[in-house]
């Protein structure tokens, strides 16, 4: 849009919202302000303004001030001048092809939105808004409460409910800006409203204008953040790039190196994965070669990792890609999380960090870090709150780089945002930007329902021997360990006098037994508190009298038959 006759001034003061004045070439001048929102940061003393002409002599204000000079910057200020360009621009093609209708000033409801565009597929609603207040490079809106923006915002979420399609649209009245976010000092309830619109379906976008003194053209998208996720993205990744862990899995991040390094990773440490993985890897190297591994060949490569049922859906969801999907791992979200052992973190990993799709994977670092970022004292362990969180986090999370999106916040958890102790504040990308750290309540976050005590359960662990052998047995095909191998372990702890004793009912000849170190170990809902004893006996397969004992010499122990880490005290004592 352009204007007829401009002449410069420099503002003198404003009285009230419709009237400035303006000394133009040494004379002062009353003018109209066409803006009638604050502009405190623009109409400053002395500053250099443009002024047009007007052409109806009834007016009792000859000029209309339209645009103000900021540095080196030309503002528009023409609360008018939006809406014109916006129609300019979508008559060129600027938002659609092939537009049918267009008329501005549209009722809906009970607001009147700025514009209904019919094309062949769509009926649209948009909204605009002007923005004029700039701050080190960010704009804002608004400069001011509305409760009448809000409850545009609100009745456009309300015509996307009924079929049509929705925008919001941000002309900034200048060029070269960094990015639009809403003015949540100003009108907190403003920036929830656009936010809860997005999550509805209204689509939230931001351009800048190329302005001179006497024209406005909409000009070039501008980066839209809502959220205080989105405001913090940049400082984040600048910081995984800057810095981030270089893993196997990550430098070839295919989606079967993504998918098994995430099962590996879960409940365990990146340094305890990395030879578990290299080791599956060398033995497993694909898809179909995962899908026909024998059970004992994975709980063996298993072995020590924990959580068994892992690997077992491994192989289920292997076999199910190799039936349904032709051996090629899903792309979407939606198909990843069909599969078994797949849940929707390891979905969202997979489909954004191999694919490129933009999906969140929020595990408990995400979930920490997210929480201390924001203050947000909502309780992680119900599953509902989780899921808002991935939604909120599927709408503030950058376009471009999903997957180094996702990983950086995962990094920022397990290296810089840690649980129990203290966060590392200091080498934070976010340090000036986390309310837990601004408020000091890091240890406040995140908040969830405190588990139940951990059951204890005693346990007595049998080594026994002959002069190379220990007998092992199968555990049961369901429940706790699953189809693993142990030695013979009893319930309760157990006197030296009530193993002998056990021993001869099971027709052993017992030579020696001796004491070995007590151990614990852990699993989610449970502790084992264990003794042992190592029994050396005479004969061992002769004289066993159970038939579902194995009797394995230690190269088989080490090689063959996968036993649980909780044993790996004795498993030590027999192989030394």
């Amino acid at each position: 849009m352009n204007y007829n006759d401009i002449c410069e001034g420099r503002f003198e003061s404003r009285p009230n919202r419709f009237i400035a004045y303006v000394n133009i070439a040494g004379r002062t001048e009353k003018v109209h302000v066409k803006n009638t929102g604050r502009c405190r940061e623009l109409l400053t003393d002395n500053v250099q303004v443009f002024l047009n002409k007007s052409n109806n002599p009834e007016r009792s204000t000859a000029y209309d001030l339209v645009a103000v000079k900021k540095k080196e910057r030309i503002i528009n200020m023409d609360s008018q001048a939006p809406n014109k360009a916006v129609e300019e621009w979508l008559l060129r093609g600027g938002l659609f092809e092939n537009i049918t209708a267009l008329k501005p000033e549209t009722t809906y409801e009970n607001s009147r939105f700025d514009f209904y565009v019919e094309t062949p597929e769509d009926k649209i609603f948009i909204e605009v808004k002007g923005v004029t207040l700039e701050q080190e490079n960010v704009v804002l809106f608004p400069d001011a409460p509305s409760q009448r923006a809000v409850k545009h915002i609100n009745e456009l979420a309300g015509a996307v409910k009924e079929g049509y399609k929705a925008y919001i649209l941000f002309v900034i009245q200048m060029e070269d800006v960094m990015f639009f976010t809403p003015n949540r000092n100003t009108h907190p309830e403003f920036a929830d409203a656009l936010l809860r619109a997005r999550q509805a379906g209204v689509e939230v976008l931001a351009y800048d204008c190329k302005v001179t003194p006497d024209s406005m053209k909409v000009n070039s998208p501008v980066p839209v953040r809502l959220s205080e996720i989105e405001l913090a993205a940049d400082s984040l990744m600048k910081w995984y790039d800057k810095g981030r862990r270089i893993l196997p899995w990550r430098e070839d991040a295919t989606p079967y190196h993504v998918w098994v390094s995430e099962i590996m990773l879960q409940q365990t440490r990146v340094e305890a994965v990395k030879p578990y993985y290299d080791r599956f890897m060398k033995a497993l190297p694909d898809i179909p070669a995962l899908a026909e591994a024998g059970e004992e060949e994975l709980l063996k490569l298993w072995e020590g990792l924990g959580y068994y049922n892992r690997v077992r859906n491994l192989k289920k969801a292997a076999q199910v890609i190799m039936e349904e999907h032709e051996g090629r791992m899903p792309e979407a979200y939606e198909e990843l999380i069909k599969l078994p052992g797949i849940g929707s973190y390891t979905a969202g990993a997979v489909s954004s960090i191999a694919y490129g799709k933009r999906v969140p994977a929020v595990d408990g670092n995400v979930l920490r870090v997210l929480s201390r970022l924001r203050g947000d004292d909502r309780d992680i362990s119900k599953a509902g709150v989780r899921t808002e969180i991935e939604e909120e986090l599927r709408l503030a999370m950058p376009r471009e780089r999903s997957g180094d999106f996702n990983q950086a916040l995962m990094e920022l958890g397990a290296m810089i945002c840690v649980p129990a102790g203290a966060p590392r504040c200091t080498e934070c990308p976010w340090e000036k930007c986390c309310d837990a750290h601004l408020t000091g309540r890091e240890s406040e976050f995140p908040y969830k329902t405190p588990k139940k005590p951990r059951t204890i359960e005693e346990k007595t662990v049998l080594v026994i021997r002959d002069e190379t052998r220990a007998a092992l047995m199968q555990r049961p095909g369901k429940g706790l360990l699953a189809g693993m191998y142990e030695f013979p372990c009893l319930e309760g702890h157990l006197t030296k006098r009530q193993v002998i004793a056990y021993l001869k009912k099971q027709g052993l000849s017992v030579l020696k037994v001796e004491e070995l170190e007590k151990s614990r170990h852990i699993f989610t809902h449970k502790e084992w508190h264990m003794i042992g004893y190592s029994v050396k006996v005479d004969e061992l397969a002769k004289k066993g009298s159970q038939s579902s004992m194995i009797f394995a010499e230690p190269d088989e122990i080490k090689d063959k038959y996968p036993i649980p880490s909780a044993y790996h005290v004795y498993v030590q004592n027999f192989l030394s």
